[in-house]
């Protein structure tokens, strides 16, 4: 069989492949192939951002419903029923035929199976060889399994498999304190399970700025999530319909040992780059993913990677962002190179815990002369229309001398909408001192914005 012939090539279905083949075909009139073996559309609105957060919402709801009687609002016996709940998930998720019949209409060749490189310029899937002068390996990533004794004979589950529940466990045990550890674990204890989130690192969220970190912490403290940190789960073991797992602390103290219905893995992610065959066209991955440059060319001409599979950063818009990047290098589409210096980051807790740009250590990491500037959602007057005991902050990071901002970090419900305007803030240069003097709406969580820079200001009128 004569194989087929492409001007773009695409191996995967998700955020990044999507958005990679959409604009070659509307901006460079290409014929598009994709290559998909699992799931079209990819993990982000399948099984991964867009299901959990329907997830996330319905817990919020629930959980909002226990005060309700101090708001004058008598709702009755509250039940919570997960079947129900998946039940609306898979009907807001929709059908792999539909993302089928979505790929067509847009345009794009769709090839159902393994992709396998054969030369720089040749795929192959299942029988057939595709051919094209550019391919984008965009192939995203999987749950890593810890290495954790006896872990192969105990039926832990991930997000995924999570989704995928109809009751609620009694007990379950998160290994892993990032988004999806925390989100979900989060949500299930409001479901109704007893919650144990273990995190290796000395906090939650480890990425995220550690002030707000601690404001999310404290909140799911509060709600009765057991929160351990500095913290491995070394070991563990099926005991009847249980899981005993070893839990055994960084700093040498002695190890305990905690039972659980359910184990929810949620440690990392591993790139989806097995079965391509790159060492066979010269393109260089590690444990973190396929090597890419500013213009996302990997190692090997005529071969580019975006998303999850690259070594870069992990979250849907950029995967988008580097797709866009990728099909300009390729077609010809102008200069661009990706710039990750200012992307709003958020873990949908409640609290919400949302970023953009330098958290303070890392601004220090970086050598910047820094300040901060801090204030408190039990400040507020928002929150306390709902709750007696607010947690939550706003953090300002910034530069002395030139009063630069260098990050902003919120903990509170909308953080994730409240910060990502700041993007194009950072971008533009914006000082804490603009901050201070800028108009605001009151009540809302984003004064708090506005009170801390006008702190900083302050301060520096002192000094």
């Amino acid at each position: 069989m004569a194989a087929a012939s492409f001007d773009l090539i695409v191996l995967g279905a998700g955020s990044a492949a999507r958005e990679a083949a959409a604009h070659a075909v509307r901006d460079h009139g290409a014929r598009v192939a994709l290559v998909e073996r699992e799931r079209w559309g990819g993990q982000c609105p399948n099984v991964a951002c867009k299901p959990t957060k329907q997830y996330v919402t319905a817990a919020e709801v629930l959980h909002d419903l226990a005060v309700t009687p101090e708001l004058g609002i008598d709702v009755g016996a509250r039940s919570f029923d997960l079947a129900r709940l998946k039940a609306r998930k898979d009907r807001l998720v929709g059908t792999q035929e539909a993302w089928l019949q979505r790929f067509h209409d847009a345009g794009f060749d769709t090839f159902a199976g393994e992709g396998t490189f054969v030369d720089p310029g040749t795929v192959r899937v299942g029988r057939r060889e595709l051919t094209a002068e550019r391919i984008l390996i965009a192939t995203g990533s999987r749950t890593a399994v810890p290495p954790i004794e006896g872990i192969e004979s105990v039926s832990w589950i991930d997000h995924i498999e999570a989704l995928e529940l109809k009751t609620v466990p009694a007990s379950m045990l998160v290994l892993g304190a990032g988004a999806v550890g925390l989100e979900l674990g989060q949500a299930f204890s409001r479901f109704g399970a007893n919650v144990t989130i273990v995190e290796g690192a000395e906090r939650i969220a480890p990425r995220s700025d550690a002030d707000a970190a601690v404001e999310v912490a404290s909140a799911l403290m509060d709600e009765g999530v057991n929160v351990v940190t500095s913290t491995f789960v070394t070991r563990v073991e099926r005991v009847g319909r249980s899981i005993v797992a070893t839990l055994t602390p960084r700093d040498g103290s002695p190890a305990s040992m905690v039972t659980v219905e359910s184990l929810l893995v949620a440690s990392g992610r591993a790139p989806n780059v097995e079965a391509l065959g790159l060492e066979r066209v010269g393109v260089e991955a590690s444990r973190a993913g396929v090597a890419v440059d500013e213009q996302m060319r990997t190692t090997a001409p005529g071969i580019w990677a975006a998303g999850d599979v690259t070594a870069t950063i992990q979250l849907t818009p950029v995967a988008s962002y580097q797709a866009q990047v990728a099909i300009a290098d390729m077609f010809g589409g102008g200069p661009r190179q990706a710039d990750y210096s200012a992307i709003p980051t958020a873990i949908f807790t409640d609290p919400e815990l949302a970023g953009v740009g330098l958290t303070e250590s890392e601004a220090r990491e970086r050598g910047f002369e820094v300040e901060t500037s801090t204030y408190a959602a039990k400040d507020l007057l928002r929150p306390y229309y709902l709750t007696d005991n607010p947690r939550g902050l706003v953090k300002l990071i910034y530069e002395q001398g030139s009063r630069r901002l260098l990050g902003l970090h919120v903990a509170a419900r909308g953080a994730s909408e409240l910060v990502q305007g700041f993007a194009v803030a950072l971008r533009l240069g914006v000082t804490v001192d603009d901050l201070a003097v800028a108009h605001y709406a009151f009540p809302t969580y984003g004064e708090g914005i506005h009170y801390a820079a006008e702190a900083a200001l302050a301060s520096a009128t002192i000094a």
